[in-house]
């Protein structure tokens, strides 16, 4: 019985971290994408050490979202 337990446990984890690393793959994607197509003629680190207090807020919205992709996919 707990072999059985263990392996269902290893097989739920294992789709979650794929699950984890597929979203995630996905998301940084679309985000350099989005980055790519909108964002031309803006570089974000040159703003960030200009002190463009927009653009520091935007860059930490992205690691937010991506931090909760991640978490959504461990969590299960």
């Amino acid at each position: 019985m707990e072999m059985d337990f263990f392996s269902a446990s290893l097989i739920n984890l294992l789709l979650n971290l794929s699950y984890t690393i597929i979203a995630l793959m996905v998301g940084v994607y679309a985000l350099l994408w989005i980055d790519k197509r909108l964002l031309k003629n803006i570089d974000i680190e040159e703003e960030m050490k200009k002190g463009n207090l927009a653009v520091s807020i935007f860059a930490s919205t992205v690691l937010i979202f991506v931090a909760i992709i991640v978490a959504s996919g461990l969590k299960g």
